[in-house]
């Protein structure tokens, strides 16, 4: 489907942005209720609400600091933007120096506006921790980070689309799960096993592989449909194991343009992104949605 240009409330590593027509084709009509257990950026809960896809949303993650910017663009955008708008003109003269100290600054005391100006400002926008829980990515020298009109805007569009009728939470998405009902759809975007480890320098650690196919195979059971984008490959290179044909997921792979990381080491090699719909999606939809079927198809592996 065609979708109109949406804002970005926040920049994120590992954002959906890209993919958000071809999952928003996913969602049946009629759909009361989007969940993002794995919010991260909320790029499909922001898109399908700019395009009128989905009624209510409830938007979940493990991460609290996320969560907390997320209260924060819901409830109190414009003092958001005013802190924003602060924090950004300060660095101005002193850019290296300042980052270091909102960064120390929100270590101790975790503020919303000080995560957002970090999230603008550090290299890929990629959320990182040190052992002791301290966020420790480093600061992107070529820029300055959005600017504070261009943030402004976006925060405001964002929460007019989503104030009224989002729910946010931060819990398991086991939890979540259990409270679905079939008039919803579950967008489920998890930490990927192909860079997950117990020992991640992340904000999460990997999610369980079989805890994780045990709750889809629940949300089968109960007839919810959902969708799953989940790892995918760069040139030969794949990651994880074959999720279990019992779960009868259609896969496909979605081209989303070409590795960065290769390019820089002068190779060309394509990335591309796995969805999974699920048997309760596509006997709502009546059909595989066209953008899935023009896709190359493969096996039905959920880490590839």
């Amino acid at each position: 489907m065609r979708i109109r240009n949406v804002p970005q409330p926040f920049p994120y590593q590992g954002s959906k942005r890209k993919l958000a027509s071809v999952i928003l084709s996913c969602i049946p009509k009629g759909t009361r209720r989007l969940l993002e257990p794995f919010a991260g950026s909320a790029a499909i809960s922001v898109a399908a609400a700019w395009n009128g896809v989905a009624e209510t949303f409830w938007l979940n993650d493990a991460h609290q600091p996320l969560i907390s910017l997320w209260n924060c663009i819901l409830t109190s955008p414009l003092a958001l933007a005013d802190d924003y708008e602060r924090i950004w003109t300060e660095q101005l003269g002193r850019e290296k120096e300042y980052y270091n100290l909102v960064r120390n600054k929100f270590n101790r005391t975790q503020q919303p506006a000080d995560f957002l100006f970090l999230l603008a400002r550090c290299v890929k926008a990629a959320i990182r921790y040190n052992r002791n829980g301290e966020f420790n990515n480093s600061p992107d020298h070529r820029r300055l980070g959005m600017k504070p009109d261009t943030m402004r805007n976006n925060i405001i569009l964002v929460h007019k689309v989503l104030c009224d009728r989002t729910t946010v939470s931060t819990s398991d998405f086991k939890a979540v799960l259990r409270k679905t009902k079939k008039t919803d759809f579950v967008y489920m975007d998890p930490p990927y096993q192909g860079v997950c480890r117990n020992r991640d320098n992340r904000y999460v650690k990997g999610i369980v592989f079989d805890e994780f196919v045990e709750e889809l195979n629940a949300l089968n059971a109960k007839q919810i449909p959902f969708v799953v984008s989940y790892d995918g490959r760069t040139g030969d290179t794949t990651y994880g194991e074959k999720l279990p044909e019992s779960l009868n997921l259609f896969h496909c792979e979605i081209l989303v343009g070409r590795s960065t990381q290769a390019t820089l080491l002068g190779r060309s090699h394509n990335t591309y992104e796995s969805l999974y719909l699920s048997p309760a999606a596509i006997e709502k939809l009546k059909t595989i949605p066209l953008p899935l079927r023009k896709t190359r198809q493969r096996t039905c592996t959920l880490f590839d």
